[in-house]
């Protein structure tokens, strides 16, 4: 059951997230987290993470942030909206549990680090969720956050050219965040957004992180077949007929980033953001 007081924070944004979540921590283990763990490390870096160091990682996931930070010898606590995430992320030795933004059951300068692996991407008032992560550092502790931003790399255009071109209907209740709690999405614009964000992050500074994701046909076709993410919703509400369509158009546009038999090489951009609680 929902919280009270949860519920007076959540919006539509974040409903239709937790719904198209619900379910699907396995089929995104097996998908796209590889593809998310590639900044795992810098993010860590640019948090401070270090033997000793308390942490909260938040929106875990399948807990790869976690368990990085965990190797480095961190005091880590974990939390995400969806219990199948916490569940997988326990189950891999995280101390974790069920929580969203922007509300964390915390007291005030609780962490020396928060970090959020593309957390931002998933709430529906990223402004109140940055204020809150403010709230339980420490002074003087740091935040690391990524997300993905306005520019995309080639390889994270593959599913929608494929949907385009096998005439896919797109469903009008994807979730859409309230343009009133929109940013500017790129690096300058989120490095704005941490300096504004509760009484403020100083030394707040974001960069760009371009990648090739090493993945192959059927792995990558896994997560949107299984109704990961926002592909996922699109794939999963097309008739039998578009489906086997998107499949074709996929395998064709996909042989642009073949590297070798059935493996590809997508490029893919993301922004890293940090700044410190002073």
């Amino acid at each position: 059951m929902t919280d009270p007081t949860q519920r007076q924070t959540q919006t539509a944004f974040d409903t239709a997230e937790r719904t198209m979540w619900s379910g699907r921590a396995h089929a995104y283990a097996a998908s796209f987290a590889r593809l998310c763990a590639h900044p795992v490390e810098r993010l860590l870096d640019a948090a401070g993470i270090q033997t000793g160091t308390y942490v909260l990682d938040v929106g875990t996931g399948t807990g790869t942030v976690a368990l990085a930070a965990l190797a480095r010898g961190a005091r880590v606590s974990a939390v995400d909206a969806d219990a199948g995430m916490v569940a997988v992320a326990r189950a891999g030795g995280v101390e974790a549990r069920v929580a969203a933004l922007p509300q964390l059951p915390f007291p005030d300068g609780e962490f020396e680090a928060v970090v959020g692996n593309f957390v931002i991407n998933h709430v529906g008032r990223p402004r109140a969720a940055l204020t809150e992560l403010r709230r339980v550092l420490k002074p003087g502790g740091r935040v690391a956050l990524t997300f993905w931003g306005a520019r995309r790399g080639a390889g994270q255009e593959l599913f929608g050219r494929a949907f385009a071109a096998a005439e896919a209907v797109i469903p009008a209740d994807l979730p859409r965040l309230d343009p009133a709690e929109d940013f500017a999405r790129t690096a300058d614009g989120f490095a704005e957004l941490l300096r504004e964000a509760g009484s403020g992050f100083t030394d707040a500074r974001a960069v760009e992180l371009e990648w090739d994701h090493r993945t192959t046909l059927d792995e990558w076709w896994g997560g949107p077949a299984a109704g990961v993410a926002t592909a996922g919703l699109v794939v999963t509400s097309q008739d039998k007929g578009t489906v086997v369509r998107i499949r074709r158009e996929y395998e064709r546009l996909a042989g642009e980033f073949a590297v070798g038999g059935h493996e590809l090489a997508l490029p893919h951009i993301a922004v890293l953001a940090c700044g410190r609680a002073d």
